[in-house]
């Protein structure tokens, strides 16, 4: 039986189908040069690059009331202007943020007077020794807030946040000696002590806590606030000006 003969000559439509598909992809990418010389792909400058936008300012979080209602917040700042008003010399209490710092404190554990004795009896102390308080420090608070708007409406029909800084001040001197009643046993001298004493804290302590904003009442003062180290200024014979520095400053970021 003869041999059958395995060449066999190779598939014509095969090579057929292998030399057009092959022209057709190679015109393809030669068209597409061509094309793009024509509508100016080549040596055509690229596009500029799309203006950064702007960076949106970063929101201060900690300008938020976290204990008192926004009328209450508002006479707290409108109050401590006048004990700590903006004047040639820099800001005043309402662009430090001192309401704010008031009222995280009254958020703060400092309201509840929790570190504080708290039992009883409650006696009325001498005026030398101030009023040994039955009430928590927020209630006095609030409670010197409503005084303060009660007895404003009362003199000059208006809200104490409406009122002239003349009027304001005439309303706060009357609170200061003691000639408002805040509730019975407290009177107008111990929340007014209490309010310029947070005032004056929130103008001058670490901007951390909610006051003392950008340390502006620090920059007044030329205080250098929370520095590590004072070694390299300590052989200075004369005052040496130092951009001060708050708790935030010494915050390592990984």
């Amino acid at each position: 039986m003869a041999e059958r003969n395995t060449d066999q000559p190779p598939d014509r439509s095969r090579r057929r189908f292998l030399k057009y598909s092959g022209a057709a992809i190679g015109g393809a990418v030669v068209g597409g040069g061509i094309v793009g010389a024509f509508t100016g792909g080549f040596g055509k400058k690229p596009a500029a690059p799309a203006a950064p936008e702007p960076a949106k300012p970063v929101a201060d979080f900690n300008k938020a009331p976290m204990f008192f209602t926004q009328t209450q917040l508002q006479i707290t700042e409108a109050a401590a202007e006048r004990i700590f008003p903006k004047d040639e010399n820099g800001p005043g209490a309402t662009d430090l943020g001192v309401a704010f710092y008031i009222d995280h404190q009254m958020a703060s554990p400092y309201g509840v007077n929790a570190r504080e004795y708290r039992m009883g009896p409650f006696v009325r102390g001498e005026a030398t020794q101030g009023d040994y308080q039955s009430i928590l420090r927020h209630e006095v608070f609030t409670m010197g807030l409503q005084a303060l708007d009660d007895a404003s409406n009362k003199k000059y029909s208006k809200s104490f946040v409406d009122l002239s800084d003349e009027e304001k001040d005439a309303i706060l001197g009357s609170m200061e000696k003691g000639e408002i009643m805040v509730v019975n046993g407290i009177t107008g001298k111990t929340f007014f002590n209490l309010l310029r004493v947070m005032t004056i804290e929130g103008v001058y302590s670490d901007p951390v806590y909610g006051g003392n904003k950008n340390m502006e009442g620090w920059k007044m003062r030329k205080y250098p606030g929370n520095q590590m180290s004072f070694t390299n200024i300590m052989a200075e014979d004369k005052f040496v000006a130092m951009e001060p520095r708050s708790l935030h400053d010494h915050f390592a970021t990984h």
